[in-house]
Formats: C-alpha cells, structure tokens, sequence
C-alpha cells in the first residue's frame, strides 16, 4: 500500500505549533516554506500570540509522508514542537444537501482565505456524559442540532470562515476547529455566540484555544528581531 492511500479522499492535516529560540535559523525557515511544492503540500504559516507557540504551520497534504517531512525539515530549522494536531479533512454525516463544489471545497480548502489574517484553532469533542451524551441521540436529533448549529455560524458569513477536520482515533479529541476572521473581535463574536447552541451548550467539550495573525513565510524572519 502507497502511502497515499492511507488518506482517500481528503488530506491529511497537521497543526504545528512551534517555540523559537537563538538556534532558529530564519533564513533557513523561510527558503524552506517559501520554495514548498504547493501541489503536494500546503501551508499556512501564522505568528501565534501568547505563551503557548511563536509560529504555527499549518500543513495540508494527500500523504502523510510529507507532512512527516514538513515537520522534520522544520525541526533541522531550529524550531521545538510546543504543540500539535493531527487530523484529516472530512465531509461531516450531516451534509447530505450540501451541493458537491462544497463538499469538495471541505476536502480540499484553499487556505488561506483572502481577507481574513486573524486565525484561531481549537479541538472539541461530542460530550458523553450521564446527562448528555451525544452518542445517545438517534441520527434525526443530531442532526437537527446540527442543522441548528450551523445556522448560527452562518450568521457570521463574509467574517469568519471555518476548517472543521476529524481526529477521531488520531489524536486527543474528535475535531479540530480552525477559523479565519477579518478581525479577532470577529473570532471571539462567533465562537462566543455558538457556544449558546444547544449543540454546544449541552454537548461539546473543548481543549486549548491558540490564535494567531496569518502571514507569508517571508514575514516570518520578522521575528528574529523580536
């Protein structure tokens, strides 16, 4: 088995948090992202803010072997891994009308969205508790919620854009959620607005929210100034 056929359809994803120092060769870094062949892996480079990462690269890729290679060729650039999150691009069991230009676009985004340089990430999860547990709803509940869901999201159309990909058995939790807005105002309105959905309110468990500004590789040796 090739291992391009690990991944069929979609692309594999890899969220990429990484901690600069005195040893990150930045000339380095940027020829490296720069002269990527974008045909067999795409990136998106962001300057995080906070404690938690300087960078994120977020790599997109039909084979997994080249995300591999993404974040090793990263590491020889005098980058350390603070954090990561591996999952895949999906069509969600709740898209059955969804016409097919759209469905291809959620398995194969094309990022970044012009016009919206503030970035956000998290992982979520279905809670599976004794008073709700998402598993429990028969597919016509949940998919109602859903339906619910995504209404109000799309509220927020023209300002935010979302990559919703699926990490059910390859990482710690079921989803990463990675959003692109016209201003991180626009970020913290959306998410603060859907989290009063029944779909969220009742069922869905968060880890660690990590934002951003979305920037081109050649931006990036503006840190080495910092």
């Amino acid at each position: 088995m090739s291992s391009a056929e690990l991944q069929e359809p979609g692309l594999c994803v890899a969220h990429l948090f990484w901690k600069t120092g005195d040893k990150t060769d930045f000339g380095s870094l940027q020829e490296y992202l720069g002269d990527l062949d974008r045909e067999s892996l795409s990136v998106v480079t962001v300057k995080m803010l906070g404690h938690r990462s300087d960078i994120c690269v977020l790599g997109l890729a039909r084979e997994p072997a080249r995300l591999r290679e993404l974040q090793s060729t990263l590491r020889t650039c005098g980058l350390e891994l603070s954090y990561s999150y591996v999952s895949v691009t999906e069509v969600s069991e709740y898209a059955r009308g969804v016409p097919d230009e759209l469905k291809q676009a959620r398995l194969y985004p094309n990022l970044p969205p012009e016009g919206k340089p503030a970035f956000c990430f998290y992982p979520m999860s279905k809670r599976r508790s004794d008073s709700w547990n998402w598993y429990g709803l028969d597919y016509e509940q949940r998919e109602k919620l859903m339906m619910g869901h995504g209404k109000v999201g799309r509220q927020f159309a023209g300002r935010v854009i979302q990559l919703v990909t699926a990490s059910t058995g390859l990482d710690d939790f079921e989803w990463g959620v990675s959003l692109f807005g016209t201003s991180m105002q626009a970020l913290k309105d959306c998410v603060y607005s859907m989290r009063f959905d029944p779909a969220s309110a009742q069922y869905a468990e968060f880890g660690p929210f990590l934002s951003g500004i979305v920037c081109e590789p050649s931006d990036l040796g503006e840190m080495s100034r910092i």
